[in-house]
């Protein structure tokens, strides 16, 4: 069973960096994608939009911060990469403490009327 997680984080307030931060992604270092797989990661895709950015994250059932502690120490150019990407990036308004992608709530599923865990979308959010 694929779990999906939905993510949110700020770029830094410069267009440099967010160049930067684009490019890096372009080239995402073989460690790092091999990694991300090994941890259990099935898919990942990152939106932009201004300088804020939302990761969908697909896993096989796993909890996405297991996998994401596993992939975090895997390797030392793991380590290096998650080093710059976090100089790169801010904690979203509305993130908890110590929280730095924030987990995004769904408000909304086309799916919900087959899937009644979907149904319950956060009800304790509203």
């Amino acid at each position: 069973m694929i779990t999906r997680s939905v993510l949110a984080v700020d770029l830094q307030d410069d267009p440099v960096l967010i160049e930067r931060y684009k490019a890096h992604h372009r080239e995402v270092w073989p460690e790092v994608r091999a990694s991300l797989r090994h941890a259990g990661i099935v898919n990942m895709d990152i939106y932009l939009l201004g300088r804020r950015l939302v990761m969908v994250v697909d896993t096989e059932g796993q909890d996405y911060r297991r996998c994401f502690a596993t992939h975090a120490t895997s390797h030392p150019r793991v380590v290096e990469w998650e080093a710059l990407m976090r100089s790169l990036q801010r904690p979203a308004p509305g993130a908890a403490a110590g929280e730095w992608w924030a987990e995004m709530r769904p408000v909304f599923s086309l799916a919900a009327d087959d899937n009644a865990e979907c149904s319950m979308l956060n009800a304790e959010d509203s």
